[in-house]
């Protein structure tokens, strides 16, 4: 640790976090979906369920953690304004370590929903990473160092399915949790010995209202409309997470191989996403951020739309990757518009604001889609996922003036 210090001394502040957090983000990735892909079959293996008791454990047990991180992110992102954003990045990884870990040894389904609540009260870890790096980065490289750390969250999504289908495959699923739960505990110590933040404590003024936040906002509605494209995101997203791995066992002739299949599946956008964010980024600071948050809307829709066409497993994964394209284009585009937008006294704030959105999204999304597959079956996930879609088109055309101008100026 004292070595890799002391060759990051070299660099400018933004530079050697940059570094540090793209690592820790990216075991944060690794140890997250080692788990995802997995977990409405670990959930199988908790008891004896109809195919609808399963779809509806699924989406209760995914949106939990959701539930709770839309509760707690005001308050986290509260204290991060007034204490720095470093401490909540060592809160946020010793809590998932903890939690994470003991989901290995549960026994039965309200188990794993009390781990899953307490896992959404302690994460936060990429998001604190993000606004960390808003706050510090250069206006003018902001796309490229946002987009080039979103890459470190996709390059461990992208690894950790494939290991954790290997690893399931010849272990069992509660080694997936143990495992992860180690990892989780090297990047709270990576984190404790090596980020750094130069914050200057404010504790004698209290915290701004929600109307001051609001009113020291050059372009409010930018914000808005940011935050309810993460929300709608996040529904598309998890609306198909849960039962992802289930429509593969439907595809896969070969019952050992679908733990495989479900990794590849799982992982297929990030590999894509890996090579095309850093670009997406470069371009949108040359044009514009909200004219790939365009491409990235439409793309989205169109292969949304063709996933509910797909009968074999092979067509799946190709679309999968070519989600990975629009994925590129949509999270850091978000992330990057946010952040030239929003002051750095209420950073925390808005950015926890964003969270909180991307959670009730993600709370919303599975319970969507495992009242969907319930009713109507796993293809019919992929048409909804389309509906939402496009209402974020509507969503960013009714925010387009603001957006270009804003991009001009």
């Amino acid at each position: 640790m004292r070595t890799l210090r002391q060759k990051l001394t070299h660099f400018e502040l933004w530079q050697r976090d940059l570094v540090i957090l793209w690592f820790g983000s990216f075991m944060t990735g690794i140890g997250g979906s080692l788990i995802a892909p997995f977990l409405s079959l670990y959930i199988d293996t908790l008891g004896t369920f109809t195919k609808q008791q399963l779809n509806f454990q699924s989406g209760l047990i995914f949106a939990s953690t959701y539930l709770m991180t839309a509760i707690v992110s005001p308050l986290w992102g509260k204290l991060a304004d007034q204490y720095g954003r470093r401490p909540m990045l060592i809160r946020a990884s010793a809590g998932m370590a903890i939690t994470i870990f003991l989901m290995g040894f549960v026994t039965n389904t309200w188990q794993l929903l009390l781990l899953r609540l307490l896992l959404g009260a302690f994460s936060g870890f990429t998001s604190n990473s993000i606004a960390l790096m808003a706050i510090i980065t250069p206006k003018e490289k902001s796309g490229q160092v946002l987009g080039t750390l979103s890459t470190s969250t996709v390059a461990g999504m992208l690894l950790g399915p494939l290991a954790g289908g290997i690893i399931v495959a010849h272990t069992g699923y509660r080694v997936v949790f143990w495992l992860t739960g180690v990892i989780m505990l090297l990047v709270f110590l990576l984190t404790i010995c090596l980020v750094q933040e130069y914050f200057t404590r404010h504790t004698d003024q209290p915290a701004p209202s929600f109307k001051a936040v609001r009113q020291s906002l050059p372009q409010p509605r930018i914000i808005l409309g940011m935050v309810l494209t993460t929300m709608i995101i996040q529904i598309t997203d998890k609306s198909i997470s849960p039962i992802l791995s289930l429509y593969v066992r439907e595809l896969v002739q070969q019952p050992g191989q679908v733990t495989i299949f479900s990794g590849i599946v799982a992982s297929a956008p990030g590999l894509v996403m890996l090579f095309f964010a850093p670009l997406f980024g470069r371009i949108g600071d040359r044009i514009g951020q909200y004219k790939i948050l365009l491409f990235g809307l439409i793309a989205s829709l169109l292969f949304y739309l063709l996933l509910g066409l797909t009968h074999n497993i092979w067509q799946v994964i190709t679309l999968r990757l070519l989600i990975g394209i629009s994925d590129a284009a949509l999270a850091p585009s978000v992330q990057i518009i946010l952040s030239k937008n929003t002051p750095v006294a209420v950073t925390g704030r808005i950015f926890s604001y964003n969270q909180t959105m991307q959670s009730v999204g993600a709370i919303i999304g599975p319970l969507i889609g495992a009242t969907v597959a319930a009713s109507s079956g796993y293809r019919y996930i992929f048409f909804s996922a389309a509906i939402f879609i496009s209402l974020n088109l509507l969503n960013y055309f009714s925010n387009f003036h603001q957006l270009k101008t804003e991009s001009n100026g």
